[in-house]
């Protein structure tokens, strides 16, 4: 038979790698949120879901299982065999741990394939990640990439992280920019998802002796970051880049790709057009439309972005913050690594 084994049991076997994880249900509810870095084996697929659905509802319980083993019946040989493929540990799971991963722990219990059932399933997992994001204090000390939009802070986080720096990509983990362009050439990422990402990172660099993040809102797109995160951002150090104008330019169109997105691009402009001047504002349009990038960014930057960055992101007090005078990217990098006076007790080993 299958072993039970609960989230507490789970988290630190996942974490070593030790644990291959199978989330059996269907392809739209894995997509929508599951446990990082788990694999979809479903037990249904999103229409025999339905089905089962409104057989439950409509018909009977009965009704429901009798369909439900006639759908799994016909597959059964392809879903065994691609669990036999998988090597290592197993643990399904579903939404309650009910009847999906618990009759797949015993179909393949049958097949003397032995696998664990997660208790209470990803119901209970997102319990497990609500209470890890409730902390009381900080775990770490934080460095914080402050700087006006387009001087490059989400790419200078991703190359000082290949370095081995202890970097949480906030940005990445919601899968979107944090401006109104931000969902353009994504799928920004949900609450829950955010959240499990979230968690395993911060649980990763919990021994860490800082961490480096981006300063960001609140929210970044529709998704809400945790409270503690936003007080260590405003009582961390600063590191403020200034960067020339043409480099924040050039930065923004090969990061926004808006040749790629143009209309996309202009649809999100209608949402902020009407907080510049006029006559900007139809400038803005003009260029987007005829394909002066160039130009539309320049002005919003200059009407927009830049005057509101002032009003939030210099707000700081002088000893909390040091402004980082760069060229480009390369610049601001090296310029980061010679702010962090711990950075050689970095657990990474193979920083500076």
């Amino acid at each position: 038979m299958f072993t039970d084994i609960t989230v507490k049991e789970l988290i630190p076997l996942s974490e070593k790698k030790k644990m291959v994880l199978i989330d059996v249900r269907s392809p739209s509810e894995f997509q929508n949120f599951s446990i990082p870095e788990s694999i979809n084996i479903p037990f249904f697929d999103d229409a025999e879901r339905a089905e089962i659905g409104t057989l439950y509802k409509q018909a009977n319980v009965e009704a429901a299982k009798v369909r439900g083993l006639e759908i799994i019946s016909a597959k059964l040989p392809e879903f065994v065999r691609q669990f036999k493929q998988i090597e290592g540990n197993k643990t399904v799971f579903c939404w309650r741990g009910g009847m999906r991963s618990r009759t797949t722990a015993t179909l393949l219990s049958l097949m003397d394939v032995h696998v664990n059932r997660l208790e209470g399933g990803i119901r209970e997992y997102r319990r497990w990640v609500i209470n890890q994001l409730e902390q009381p204090e900080a775990p770490f000390k934080a460095y914080v990439l402050n700087g006006l939009t387009g001087t490059g802070k989400t790419r200078i986080l991703k190359a000082l992280e290949k370095q081995g720096y202890p970097v949480i990509d906030l940005e990445g983990l919601a899968n979107h920019k944090g401006s109104i362009f931000g969902h353009i050439g994504v799928e920004p990422n949900n609450q829950k998802k955010f959240d499990s990402l979230f968690v395993q990172q911060f649980r990763e660099l919990q021994k860490a002796p800082f961490v480096l993040f981006e300063a960001e809102s609140a929210r970044i797109g529709k998704v809400v970051i945790p409270n503690w995160v936003t007080e260590l951002k405003a009582n961390s150090v600063q590191l403020i880049i200034d960067m020339p104008m043409e480099e924040r330019i050039k930065e923004i169109i090969e990061d926004y790709r808006p040749v790629e997105y143009q209309a996309e691009c202009i649809a999100a402009f209608q949402r902020i057009k009407t907080r510049m001047p006029q006559d900007i504002s139809k400038q803005i349009e003009s260029d987007l439309e005829t394909g002066e990038f160039d130009s539309a960014v320049r002005l919003l930057l200059e009407y927009y972005y830049d005057s509101r960055y002032k009003h939030t992101g210099l707000q700081y007090p002088d000893q909390q913050k040091k402004v980082l005078q760069v060229q480009n990217l390369e610049e601001a990098i090296e310029a980061i690594k010679r702010q962090i006076p711990e950075i050689e007790k970095s657990p990474a080993g193979n920083v500076g």
